[in-house]
């Protein structure tokens, strides 16, 4: 073999160990691709540039290897590193004869180039760069076939552009380039480069406020990456993660981000991406008040983007630090002023207008840092240098604002201009609401306004005006209830995983029963799941916002009945009591109190559920059931009596007071109560349509007692009922049924599930039954009975926003729902519904006919009555 033959094969290889080391960099493997990458430079050292039959092919080989090699070296020595690398690059391209292939090196190069300038934070030098890359190519590709491997390079350059556009907030460039990285990649199948171009399209809508946009971008995106078998992108899990903080979904999003960080740690121990990661756990971390892992999370990612170089993430990192800090000094009451020299110095430090934002939220930081120490004129003049915001701002942003111009109010005195601000605050958060889609999003929504209602309540309660109090805690609480029920459009992707879910299920059973391993089955199926969740993130559209119930209102549509509306601030507790036109403020003591007695109560009766306990166990139960019920009737009940007299009652609780078995407690024993998350949902549940000859349907899952699993003792109580049971209680003919019921009831096991309460379900014959799918019925049944599971339990949001099986129904259009709040014996549970539906047919109204029921034996009896009752 020749020399030039020898020096060909070493070319080919350095070619080989480049595409390699490029595939390794694409798939995350970084430490395996920078290996690659060195031996191939190694290699090409090995070659004597002065050859010149080798000479053409050497340099383009070097050229492409050294180009990729600089952009990685970045990823560990820093944007510096890499970009001088890349000027050394560009000079060797001179050297190049071919005009065209000049010009596409060139534009790799600076393509590269281009992604370490807008990493290293300059976002618009890094835009130059890209411009000077696509022209590159453009002229490439406008020389030869407009094959794939030409238009490729477009695509990745018009992805990376439309991405800067959109740091900057310049939404139409970015669209536009991201658009035409789709149309392009689609229509010469590089559907990989298409997943990736949709994807960006999702941060786009998610910078411009549009949450479930961006999330039904990124769900797309996933499934393409599948279809073509290839690994998802790590960053596709940040990027959700930050449409579910836009949300307020913080638990959910914290979850999504401990999925991504293994898989990152295991191959980006110095990287960007790393850092970036870590810094929106820190966010998530602080958004659900869990500051030392926000603390934590904040100094990792600091560290790594010190590494880095870039200003802007350093800035957002110790930004975020720093409101650990303003949290802890505001709670303990005596903020430091060290602590207020450093939130502004760290401000006057930032370059504007490159990072007048971050400038913004620290001066925002020290005014409440100021007004807290009393110095309110320090305050008022730091808040004159925070900007109003603009079209693209963040809601947690404009909320801050909010909340500091309103805490600046009330150190002046000014509580109506406090309130005015507070009540601007919140509009500004109902049109955010207002542009959600699945119920999570809705409801998670009040996060970015808790501070503003926890203001809000305590001004007005400090003034004890109970007519002001009630106005505001509609305002302010249950929002989700507001919105008319889920429009009815399919959503096949959905439904299909559904499908898959409860087929997996069966599959799981089946393997179980024949002594098969399930583990597999499991996975997958847990997979699935949570591809449902995620698409139940966005999936459906809520109709138009109902007006807040207005107190005249409310007390027409009450006639002879109560409404007792809880509320709480800091730990005092207090209800407003609306009896016709009397409306009064009644004060009731400690919320924690209250609270632990509810959960003891609760613990107490799920212990005394069985049906064959001891005699002498059972009494010691009941004893300590009796005294947690006293407890709370004590303090929640009797200080209302001569208020609320005998009349039935309306009750809103809130936090853990979701939880009370109203029926349980003495004073209440035999009285209609009806539990609703807000007046104004209350009022909604009226508008239900009465279907006077609705059917009334009977369901009994599997591996249920016999005594509860006894519909057909239940049907005789009514003159027509559709009885479905074993092979006939399959999902989709219990669905068919159920649509445009009168009543239903349904004895299933369930589980509730707290990441997604349309996800709440009831085993059925064939598998799982979830809320979403009956909440997607054309006429979800207008009564709706759960026998023989706890799904009245909720899942308590910021707001007072329930969210479980229970609520979801309710939320979705159902009128009443009757279900028990804890575990429930199985011989009490069939006597219960036998009396109750005894009840129903004699012509009684559902709050009616359950208080009777309940009162025959309330401790093993602890079911509940939501929406309306009648």
């Amino acid at each position: 073999m020749t020399a030039v033959q020898d020096e060909s094969a070493v070319i080919r290889e350095v070619r080989r160990l480049h595409r390699d080391g490029v595939d390794a960099s694409c798939s995350g493997r970084h430490r395996e691709a920078m290996r690659l990458l060195e031996r191939g430079a190694r290699l090409a050292d090995t070659i004597d540039p002065a050859e010149p039959v080798t000479r053409g092919d050497w340099l383009v080989a070097r050229i492409r290897l050294a180009s990729t090699r600089s952009a990685l070296l970045a990823e560990g020595a820093g944007p510096a590193v890499g970009l001088a690398g890349l000027a050394d690059v560009r000079r060797l391209i001179d050297d190049v004869a071919d005009p065209l292939l000049q010009a596409e090196l060139r534009g790799s190069v600076d393509h590269n180039r281009g992604l370490l300038l807008l990493n290293a934070g300059l976002i618009e030098d890094g835009v130059a760069a890209l411009d000077s890359a696509l022209e590159h190519e453009e002229r490439r590709l406008a020389a030869g076939e407009p094959a794939p491997s030409l238009v490729e390079p477009i695509v990745k350059t018009l992805w990376s552009r439309g991405t800067a556009h959109t740091r900057l907030g310049s939404v139409g460039p970015a669209r536009q380039d991201l658009t035409r990285a789709v149309a392009l990649a689609t229509g010469h199948g590089l559907w990989a480069r298409a997943a990736d171009a949709s994807h960006a399209l999702g941060r786009l809508e998610l910078r411009t406020g549009d949450v479930p946009a961006a999330l039904r971008r990124y769900a797309s995106s996933e499934r393409s990456y599948r279809e073509q078998g290839q690994d998802v992108p790590p960053l596709l899990g940040l990027h959700r993660a930050q449409a579910l903080m836009a949300a307020g979904l913080a638990d959910e999003a914290g979850h999504q981000l401990d999925l991504v960080l293994p898989a990152m740690r295991s191959e980006h121990s110095v990287t960007r991406d790393l850092a970036d990661v870590e810094l929106y756990r820190a966010v998530a971390a602080y958004m659900t008040g869990d500051l030392d892992l926000a603390r934590a999370m904040a100094a990792s990612a600091r560290q790594r983007m010190r590494r880095w170089g870039c200003e802007t993430c350093v800035a957002n990192a110790t930004l975020l630090g720093l409101r650990v800090d303003t949290v802890v000094a505001l709670r303990s009451g005596a903020p430091s002023r060290p602590l207020s020299h450093r939130v502004l110095a760290f401000a006057d430090r930032l370059p504007v207008p490159r990072l007048a934002e971050q400038a913004a939220l620290a001066r925002m930081l020290a005014v409440r840092l100021a007004l807290r120490r009393g110095d309110v004129d320090a305050a008022d003049r730091v808040l004159d240098r925070v900007p109003r915001p603009g079209r693209l701002t963040p809601i947690d942003h404009r909320m801050l604002r909010r909340l500091c111009r309103a805490e600046l109010a009330v150190a002046r005195g000014e509580r109506a201009v406090a309130l005015a601000e507070i009540r601007a605050g919140l509009t500004d958060l109902g049109r955010v609401r207002d542009r959600m889609g699945g119920l999570e999003l809705l409801s998670g929504t009040a996060l970015h306004g808790r501070e503003l209602a926890e203001l809000a309540v305590h001004l007005v309660l400090a003034d004890g005006n109970a007519r002001r109090l009630f106005s505001w805690l509609e305002r302010t609480r249950a929002q989700t209830y507001r919105y008319e029920p889920l429009t009815r459009a399919g959503h096949p992707e959905l439904a299909e995983r559904i499908a898959e879910v409860r087929s997996l299920a069966q599959s799981i059973h089946q393997a179980q029963h024949d002594g098969h391993p399930t583990v597999a089955l499991r996975a997958r199926r847990a997979e699935r799941l949570r591809e449902a969740n995620r698409l139940g993130w966005h999936t459906g559209g809520w109709g138009a916002p109902r007006p807040v119930a207005g107190l005249d209102e409310v007390a027409a549509r009450l006639g002879e009945r109560a409404l007792v509306s809880f509320a709480s601030s800091e730990d005092s507790l207090v209800a407003v009591v609306v009896v016709g036109p009397d409306v009064r403020l009644a004060r009731l003591g400690s919320a924690g109190r209250a609270a632990e007695s509810a959960r003891v109560l609760n613990a107490d009766l799920n212990a005394l559920a069985p049906d064959h306990l001891p005699a002498t166990l059972a009494e010691v139960m009941a004893m300590s059931a009796r005294k947690q019920a006293d407890r709370l009737d004590d303090q929640l009940v009797r200080p209302l009596a001569e208020l609320i007299g005998d009349r039935d009652l309306v009750v809103v609780p809130t936090g853990a007071l979701y939880a009370v078995p109203w029926g349980v407690l003495p004073s209440l024993c035999g009285r209609p109560t009806v539990v609703a998350p807000s007046a104004t949902a209350w009022l909604a549940a009226d508008r239900v349509e009465h279907r006077t000859a609705g059917r009334t349907v009977l369901v009994r899952g599997p591996g249920l007692p016999a005594a509860v699993g006894e519909i057909d003792k239940l049907g005789a109580h009514h003159g027509v009922a559709a009885l479905m049971s074993d092979e006939r209680a399959a999902v989709a003919e219990v669905l068919s049924a159920l649509d445009g019921a009168e009543i239903a009831h349904l004895a299933a096991h369930g589980v509730h599930e707290p990441e997604n309460a349309l996800f709440s379900r009831l085993e059925l014959g064939d598998g799982p039954l979830y809320a979403h799918e009956l909440a997607g019925l054309a006429q979800p049944p207008r009564h709706v009975v759960l026998a023989a599971c706890e799904l009245a339990l909720n899942r308590i949001r910021t707001g007072d926003e329930p969210l479980g099986f229970a609520s979801a129904l309710l939320a979705c259009g159902a009128r009443t729902v009757v279900a028990p709040l804890s575990r429930v014996g199985d011989q009490a549970c069939a006597a219960t519904m036998d009396d109750y539906h005894r009840s129903l047919a004699a012509g009684a109204e559902p709050a009616v006919a359950l208080a009777d029921a309940i009162a025959v034996d309330p401790l093993r009896r602890p079911f509940v009555c939501l929406g309306r009752g009648d």
